[in-house]
């Protein structure tokens, strides 16, 4: 049926006043869907004054146009249209409503109508299309988007597309590495196969200059990457539809509601083999072979071929992340020596052999740990634990805390200069990309005010007051779900006093005549490892859902562009996470075991459950227990989705068309059957990063293999994600960015908070600062008997005696009928014994040994933040 194009618009004015398929992609008809609302309105009138004179207006068009339809020629990886001239820019799936099983007539109609609008104002506006019927499935239509140079070179300017002027002849500094090239040329990638990229001086395309540009080709002076950005420009500001006086438009408002299936920009070949077309480059084979097959972990990532292929904001990712994993390796070789330091010295913890001599540790007779079921135990059943605590809290612990304050500033500042670097390499120094709003908030700008600033009439999408009420219920959804996390940490605190109750009357039945079990799995071990795995399910749980409700709640925000939607749900998502991953860790490292009060006035949560304390040794080994299962099986959870969701998905896709596989398959539809990674795919892979990154700094004092753990994870993630680019997602569109984003302040404030939680950890969670207390000053004279300063005693002194008769009923624990009951008992803590004027008050020893964690914490923040500071003026 052959109709002008106005005339289809206007029936559909007319006759789908019921369709409501939704507000994405609509914007009244008095805004211009390609013009982005901006101060500067006299380069945005002339730029539809250039679009509209080079394509004619929307009504202007005589007829109504549609694709030409030509069969598959049979070249497999052809990458142009049938006449092998023009290049194939972009691709749109969608389905034939005429050979639907489920033909419903009015709605498919509809969805046809809409197609053919905008695949008509496509043509007018200077497009190409060839449509294309499916190999495997009949019942799919692929069209073929081609723009020709007029309209690259129209919208280049529009979009302000830096392009080359001439080669750069200017020399490249040598560097200080050079020297060692004989080491480092077998981790560079092999120039021969991935040939490096001329460099050019560059400057914003301009029509009436195009003669100063370096155009030796029209075929090749916009690269494959820069054709999909310009006709994905197009795609998404085209008109479809006007419907009471609102213009409908955009290709992802068309595949949102059905009316295509997919669309895409092409991969140039299959990651398996070379393309037959010997005029292909073939960049993603030479991207699998050399940066996603596993034979290539060890080599340098190709940076310039990966930001040609898919963009500078993908490029600049796995430079940070190559960045970061490289910075690692020094951190985790400092960490191992430190873990070696202890290890090898476990075996000189004067402590810990005093716990575990059977004179000593055997002889001490500890209070019960919790009311009615518990009963006396002896202090040396926690020998081994205090051996493992002895590898991680030891000096080296100190040293390796201090070393990492220092090394996230390096990190930190080393990586702004190589982002520099990488702005000046890949010419995003001043980027001018003009940002356009999103269609979502487009869609709602029905509200009319006056710019304070230009005093021009502007649309915007709510009042001042709705505005308000908008930002009070965004910010309330994340208060309630941020508070649903500090209540679950509530519920595993009870469940670790609960459960500690069962352990004790249980274990000691059901290990009885197994002693080299039940050495290693004591009460505490058992509900730190059971209460660390149960967190760790419901870390995961709430992080699934909550990923939903950020991004509906950012959705209701309505951020008006890309950029600020990115960076509104960033912060809600990194401080949601914020809370989920680390607030039990928190919770171990300064809470638990702090506020207990002694077994005569045990202090209760809720006035039923008794306050858990931690071992003898202290809390220390059991945050290594939780860091060590939250941040292992995250790593694990994390690499296994990532590779067996895509590759399932595209296996369960291949075994529907299996039937049809001898069949030769055309390269837009092998990419059709790939997966989608929509545009919040890197915001998952940096959130993921950023999440390890505060493991690895903020409780570092606790794990000293943290950074170890992260090194091996990250050298297999960056190719697991080079893998799934490569072989498992359709091409993504690229795009342009000049730095990670919101991301780097983030990473700036954990790094800050990282020097006060670990002379934290160090000060209150380990027993270094008591044991140096005890050391030089309560081993000798006058508080000591000794005659040298030593170790010795040490574990006799941080225990307080308590009298078995001044027991409470409520806290008196059920002794054991075998056993003689003890006229004492020792607890954790540091108080004057029954008999002395102020029994079960602090003594002299507490009061010293809290002045002495209070000037570490100082003069540990001071010394590190002195450093940072010097590193930092160093690096200006």
């Amino acid at each position: 049926m052959q109709m002008t194009t106005r005339d289809v618009l206007l029936e559909m004015d007319q006759e789908e006043e019921d369709d409501d398929d939704g507000d994405i992609g609509d914007v009244a008809a008095s805004k211009r869907p390609f013009l982005t609302p901006d101060p500067s309105r006299l380069v945005l009138d002339n730029l539809e004054q250039t679009a509209v004179s080079s394509f004619g207006a929307l009504e202007s068009q005589p007829d109504f146009r549609t694709p030409e339809f030509e069969e598959f020629n049979g070249k497999l990886d052809s990458l142009f249209f049938n006449d092998g001239q023009r290049r194939i820019d972009f691709v749109l799936v969608y389905e034939d409503e005429s050979r639907k099983e489920n033909n419903k007539k009015g709605s498919n109609e509809k969805q046809r109508r809409k197609r053919r609008a905008y695949e008509s104002n496509l043509i007018c506006d200077g497009l190409h299309l060839e449509a294309t019927r499916s190999i495997l499935d009949d019942k799919l239509v692929f069209v073929k988007v081609h723009a020709p140079w007029e309209v690259l070179c129209t919208y280049a300017e529009i979009m302000h597309i830096k392009l080359p002027l001439k080669p750069n002849d200017l020399k490249t500094r040598s560097s200080a590495f050079d020297n060692f090239s004989w080491f480092t040329k077998v981790l560079q990638v092999d120039e021969s196969i991935i040939k490096p990229e001329q460099e050019f001086f560059t400057a914003p395309f301009e029509k009436n200059r195009m003669n100063d540009f370096y155009i030796q080709d029209r075929d090749t002076f916009f690269n494959p990457a820069t054709r999909s950005r310009i006709v994905y420009f197009i795609l998404s500001r085209i008109m479809y539809q006007v419907r009471d006086n609102v213009k409908k438009f955009g290709i992802n408002k068309l595949v949102s509601s059905g009316i295509y299936k997919a669309a895409f920009p092409l991969h140039d070949c299959n990651f398996s083999h070379k393309s037959e077309d010997l005029s292909c480059p073939s960049e993603r084979y030479l991207l699998y072979r050399e940066w996603a097959h596993p034979r290539s972990i060890y080599k340098k990532q190709p940076l310039d071929l990966i930001r040609k292929y898919y963009g500078e904001k993908i490029g600049i990712y796995f430079a940070w992340l190559g960045y970061y994993t490289q910075m690692l390796l020094l951190a985790a070789v400092v960490g191992v020596a430190c873990f070696l330091y202890g290890y090898f010295n476990q075996d000189n913890c004067t402590w810990s052999k005093e716990v575990c001599h059977p004179d000593i540790g055997g002889k001490i007779i500890m209070c019960p740990q919790c009311d009615q079921h518990c009963s006396f135990w002896n202090l040396n059943i926690t020998c081994e634990s205090s051996k493992k605590l002895c590898i991680f809290d030891s000096f080296g612990t100190l040293v390796f805390a201090v070393f990492m304050g220092i090394w996230v500033t390096l990190f930190l500042e080393f990586w702004k200069r190589r982002q520099a670097e990488l702005e000046y390499e890949w010419d995003t120094v001043e980027l001018q990309q003009e940002e356009q709003p999103r269609p979502e908030y487009e869609a709602q700008c029905t509200h009319v005010v006056i710019n304070e600033i230009t005093q021009e009439q502007e649309r915007v999408p709510f009042t001042t007051w709705g505005k308000c009420v908008r930002i009070t219920l965004c910010a309330s959804a994340v208060l309630f779900w941020i508070l649903l996390i500090i209540a679950s940490v509530i519920g595993i605190i009870v469940y670790r006093l609960s459960v500690f109750i069962v352990f004790s009357t249980k274990l000691p039945e059901t290990l009885n005549g197994t002693d080299s079990i039940q050495k290693y799995l004591t009460p505490q071990t058992a509900t730190s490892i059971t209460a660390s795995l149960i967190s760790f399910v419901i870390i995961m749980i709430l992080n699934i859902i909550y990923e939903k409700v950020a991004i509906m709640i950012t959705n209701f925000e309505l951020p008006r562009t890309q950029t600020d939607y990115e960076n509104s749900l960033t912060m809600k998502m990194f401080l949601f996470q914020f809370v989920n991953y680390y607030s039990s860790c928190f919770y171990i490292a300064f809470f638990k075991g702090k506020f207990v009060g002694y077994p005569g006035d045990p202090v209760y949560w809720l006035g039923k459950y008794r306050n858990e304390e931690c071992d003898p040794g202290g809390c220390l080994l059991e945050l290594t227990t939780q860091l060590t299962i939250i941040m292992g099986g995250k790593a694990i959870w994390n690499n296994i989705q990532e590779v067996l969701l895509p590759w399932v998905k595209n296996l369960i896709g291949r075994c529907r068309t299996v039937s049809r596989a001898e069949k030769i398959t055309p390269r837009w539809e092998q990419d059709y059957h790939l997966q989608l990674m929509g545009k919040l795919g890197l915001f998952y892979e940096y959130l993921e990063m950023i999440i390890q990154f505060g493991f690895v700094t903020l409780f570092v004092a606790s794990f000293p293999l943290a950074p170890l753990l992260a090194l091996v994870n990250n050298i297999l993630e960056i190719r697991v994600d080079a893998w799934k680019m490569t072989t498992q997602y359709r091409r993504m569109v690229p795009e342009k960015a000049q730095d990670i984003g919101a991301w780097q302040p983030i990473m700036q404030g954990i790094a800050i908070l990282a020097v006060v939680t670990n002379a934290m950890i160090i000060a209150f969670t380990s027993d270094m600062i008591p044991r140096l207390v005890y050391y030089w000053s309560f081993s000798v004279p006058p508080y000591g008997n000794h005659t040298h300063y030593t170790m010795e005693g040490y574990i006799n002194s941080t225990l307080s005696i308590f009298k078995v008769s001044d027991f409470k009923n409520q806290s008196k624990g059920n002794p054991d009928p075998k056993v003689v009951i003890p006229t004492t008992c020792r607890y954790r803590d540091f108080r004057n014994p029954p008999g002395h004027e102020q029994q079960y008050k602090h003594n002299i020893y507490y009061w010293h040994v809290i002045a002495a964690k209070l000037a570490f914490i100082i003069v540990m923040e001071h010394l590190i933040y002195s450093v940072k500071f010097f590193i930092f003026q160093m690096c200006q």
